[in-house]
């Protein structure tokens, strides 16, 4: 049921995001849990748009342009070929999806999502294998986050695309990001003040440890 459900709401943001490509971009995500100031205790999706490219978006759309300039491979792809190598921050990995937790994460359990497919650059890129498969890949990774703790796992997670402009996105890799606050418990959660805030963040725990610890937690048989 939850696989359908997935793959039902794959098909929409495809659909949605379609229909708004007249804008420059447009920012799929989703909330879940008052910890994270969503309102309403099920996982609660959004889409806006632009007529600009937000700050961070514009970051990674130049870091990956310098990168494919140099290199002539999408930046996320070769990444993504170096940690399927060490396989030491993968959580879930499908037929043409891969969930890890990247070494640069800030949040505890923070994970990237990513497709194997070189070419796809935005969600309407995808085909209907690849949705079937990432709904299954989802269920298992989101299983992960609630048995790790024991408790329905809070989180913001967003879709990162290539922008709608005339320009070339040959450097552009379709991505999801997944920020999810708790730390130590179900009740401990990260806080970014101080030093954090004010110059760089640190890790509580390294991306390898946290990955081993999603990894344990069981991907098919919920808590409840």
């Amino acid at each position: 049921k939850a696989v359908v459900s997935t793959q039902s709401t794959g098909r929409e943001w495809i659909r949605v995001t379609n229909d708004l490509q007249h804008f420059t971009y447009t920012q799929v995500f989703e909330n879940k849990g008052a910890m994270v100031g969503c309102s309403n205790p099920h996982p609660h999706g959004q889409i806006w748009t632009s007529s600009f490219l937000p700050y961070l978006i514009s970051v990674e759309d130049q870091k990956q342009r310098e990168y494919f300039e140099k290199h002539a491979t999408p930046l996320l792809q070769n990444y993504l070929t170096k940690e399927l190598k060490k396989r030491e921050r993968i959580v879930e990995e499908g037929k043409y999806w891969v969930a890890l937790v990247p070494y640069w994460a800030k949040w505890p359990f923070e994970l990237l999502v990513i497709p194997k497919r070189e070419d796809v650059r935005r969600l309407r890129d995808l085909t209907k294998d690849e949705i079937s498969d990432l709904a299954v890949v989802m269920k298992r990774y989101l299983t992960r986050y609630d048995n790790l703790f024991s408790c329905s796992f809070p989180y913001s997670m967003g879709w990162h695309e290539a922008p709608n402009t005339d320009s070339d996105v040959t450097h552009w890799t379709l991505h999801a990001h997944y920020y999810p606050p708790l730390l130590r418990s179900a009740t401990v959660k990260k806080h970014i003040a101080g030093y954090e805030m004010l110059a760089e963040c640190q890790r509580d725990l390294t991306a390898e440890s946290a990955a081993e610890r999603l990894r344990a937690a069981d991907p098919d048989t919920h808590f409840t």
